[in-house]
């Protein structure tokens, strides 16, 4: 078998590579979690979002940077296991699997829940496994299906986004009538508490929410191993995403404070059911169902993509099965998506029966997940850094700015995110399991990873072969293409 055996079709286009990236943090976060940021916060919450959205556009440029030089399906587990060691690597790829499999499997039993609003007298599981074996059956064919599917579907969200910030704004211009005890108007931002209603409090304990709805974006880099031309598509990408995400949820949010005052979200129902219904749309419940819809569909398929494709950058470093390397005809790992098929299908009649705390446990520990997985991105590309400056080597052709001084300021961003876990009842069980995953993985890691397992990554230099300039240590003769 070659160092880097069984490559992927690079099928994917700059325009799915960015709208992927752009429909991966357009999700639950938004639709539902902003609710629980709005209360923490109040008006407030807009600064989080900015400063939020500021420093995981950090976390991407440096996730970027290392994807140009080295464009690998595994991505950041790959990375780490390269700079930081095959124990950060091991741990790293698998806690983002495990992550993405719990979030698909909630996306999939709420995908049940939705059509039931349709189809009262059909059972949940028939949706479930309908919508499995669907996105299943797509994952297996060509990259690009997958691709121009994400890209569709990523339209009906956008669409959605933008037609409810141009009703909300004719709402606050001319003045239509709405069910609120309240007038709309710029006053509802300053009038309950002013703009930081709850203190510098409100606004820290807020973060744990906002960082949690970006939760995902970093999928972008997986796609680094199936994009076409990754030196052009992954900055593509990424350049674009800060001002549309910023533009989607502090906009979205600014509006919707502006049309009903914050301390009315009670978040018994999402933010944007109020938005429909004082828009006084026929069918709005409909309307909305159909974009959660969409939204939980793009969801699965953006997990078993991910998924799927970092057990087979983990089985490549030797941290699973070598059957995981395996390639269909199309391109496709194949064993991988059947494998996040399989789990879903265990996952979703396992939810029937287990207790809703063991569940929120479980569903806790992906918070705790997505800060772990951008401190694994940021402390490789430290590591990478040092690296290429000890070795005389030149920067990528996509440097972070600020090189290694914005990483570590994004690190010290992170840790105190992680610190503000143990500060409420609810985000500290996020942290203990959090904790506890990372020890019994350790555990798992030095039991049974043997051989190439404990060997540091060899990655290929990518951004060498394209520039003319020398491979960085560690990467292959012949960059992979």
């Amino acid at each position: 078998m070659s160092e880097f055996p069984a490559a992927l079709k690079r099928g994917l286009t700059v325009r799915h590579v960015r709208f992927m990236a752009l429909g991966s943090a357009i999700g639950t976060g938004l639709f539902y979690g902003s609710a629980s940021a709005i209360q923490a916060a109040g008006p407030a919450v807009l600064f989080a979002y900015m400063i939020g959205g500021a420093v995981v556009f950090l976390v991407m440029r440096a996730l970027g940077e290392m994807a140009v030089l080295h464009p690998v399906t595994g991505s950041f587990g790959q990375y780490a296991g390269r700079y930081l060691g095959p124990l950060a690597g091991f741990i790293t790829g698998w806690t983002f699997v495990f992550e993405m499999a719990i979030v698909a499997l909630a996306d999939v039993t709420a995908f049940g829940i939705y059509m039931q609003f349709w189809f009262p007298d059909t059972p949940q599981w028939i949706w479930v496994l309908a919508i499995v074996l669907l996105i299943t059956g797509l994952n297996l064919l060509n990259v690009k299906v997958f691709g121009e599917l994400e890209f569709w579907l990523t339209i009906v969200k956008v669409t959605a986004i933008v037609l409810m910030i141009v009703g909300g704004f004719a709402i606050l211009v001319f003045g239509f009538s709405v069910p609120s005890s309240t007038p709309p108007g710029l006053h509802n931002l300053i009038d309950h508490g002013g703009l930081f209603p709850n203190g510098l409090t409100g606004l820290l304990l807020s973060f744990s929410v906002v960082m949690f709805a970006f939760g995902g974006i970093e999928t972008i880099g997986i796609t680094a191993g199936e994009a076409k031309i990754p030196s052009k598509t992954i900055p593509a990408a990424i350049n674009t995403v800060p001002v549309r995400i910023l533009l989607f949820y502090v906009l979205t949010l600014f509006v919707l404070m502006c049309l009903f005052p914050w301390n009315e979200v009670t978040g018994e129902v999402s933010p944007f059911v109020q938005i429909f219904d004082s828009l006084g749309v026929p069918f709005a419940a409909h309307i909305l169902n159909a974009v959660i819809i969409t939204a939980a569909i793009s969801a699965i398929n953006s997990d078993i993509f991910g998924s799927g494709r970092m057990v087979y950058g983990l089985a490549q470093q030797g941290h699973a099965p070598q059957a995981f390397t395996h390639v269909g005809r199309t391109g496709v790992p194949t064993l991988t998506v059947a494998l996040m098929a399989g789990v879903l299908v265990i996952g979703v009649v396992l939810n029937a029966v287990i207790p809703e705390n063991v569940f929120l446990i479980i569903a806790s520990l992906a918070t705790f997940a997505t800060v772990w997985v951008w401190i694994m991105i940021l402390m490789s590309h430290a590591g990478m850094s040092r690296e290429r400056a000890r070795a005389g080597t030149p920067r990528s052709s996509y440097p972070l700015p600020g090189g290694r001084v914005s990483t570590y300021l994004a690190l010290a961003f992170m840790a105190f995110v992680i610190v503000l876990l143990a500060f409420t009842p609810d985000t500290r069980v996020a942290l203990i399991v959090g904790l506890a995953w990372l020890v019994i993985m350790t555990g798992v890691f030095f039991t049974f990873v043997k051989g190439k397992g404990r060997q540091r990554t060899v990655l290929p230099d990518d951004d060498a072969a394209l520039t003319g300039g020398p491979a960085g240590a560690g990467s292959s003769a012949g960059a992979v293409r």
